[in-house]
């Protein structure tokens, strides 16, 4: 079983590879980072990560040639397992409105919005550890508990048109998207490679997990 990290310019690529790599391997599996999208079609499982503006990233995607198109035959054709981290979550949405409005992958219906929290005393982007809760059970989410806290830093969250595709919520003046999914589709705001155990965790089920 093999799982690929995608390389598209965007993303704290070592941490999230290291993170993934050593719970890959106490189950068999191995894990690459890869620009190839001939990779991606190979593998079993992928993930996504994403760092900066909605736009940006969507942008650097765009620029890998053949990455869209084979990301969409894993995910949708296959519907093999796929993971989206922050911003690499966020790009699974119709539309990111981050400086404009910039298309998404549209795996998701919704779209991704500023934070506005309604204390004006909070500090945006939120970031730092918050606890969060889930909506609903997915096996990528056995184990955890209400009030668990995972590492976020953000300044835009996605607002799914399904309310059954937000699978969980951190409050930050209100409650923010923590945690979607749908299918073979799973994705957090927050980053597992920085959540420590509740990180190693996520990415375990994940790893078990056979939508």
């Amino acid at each position: 079983m093999s799982v690929v990290i995608v390389d598209y310019g965007s993303g704290n690529l070592h941490s999230a590879e290291k993170a993934f790599a050593r719970t890959a391997a106490e189950r068999g599996m191995s894990v690459v980072v890869s620009s190839d999208p001939e990779a991606v079609r190979a593998s079993d499982y992928v993930v996504l990560p994403g760092v900066g503006a909605f736009g940006d990233c969507a942008d650097g995607l765009a620029a890998v040639k053949g990455m869209t198109e084979a990301l969409h035959e894993h995910v949708v054709t296959k519907a093999k397992p796929f993971f989206g981290i922050c911003v690499g979550m966020q790009l699974m949405a119709e539309t990111g409105r981050e400086r404009g409005d910039h298309k998404g992958l549209g795996w998701i219906k919704g779209d991704v919005r500023a934070l506005s929290p309604d204390d004006p005393a909070l500090k945006i982007p939120h970031m730092g550890w918050n606890a969060f809760r889930s909506l609903a059970e997915h096996p990528v989410l056995d184990g955890l508990s209400n009030g668990d806290f995972a590492y976020y830093v953000h300044s835009y969250h996605m607002i799914p048109s399904d309310s059954q595709h937000a699978l969980g919520t951190c409050d930050y003046g209100g409650a923010v998207t923590a945690i979607v999914g749908r299918d073979n589709m799973f994705g957090t705001q927050f980053h597992p490679e920085k959540s420590q155990r509740v990180g190693l965790r996520l990415i375990a089920n994940w790893l078990e997990w056979r939508p």
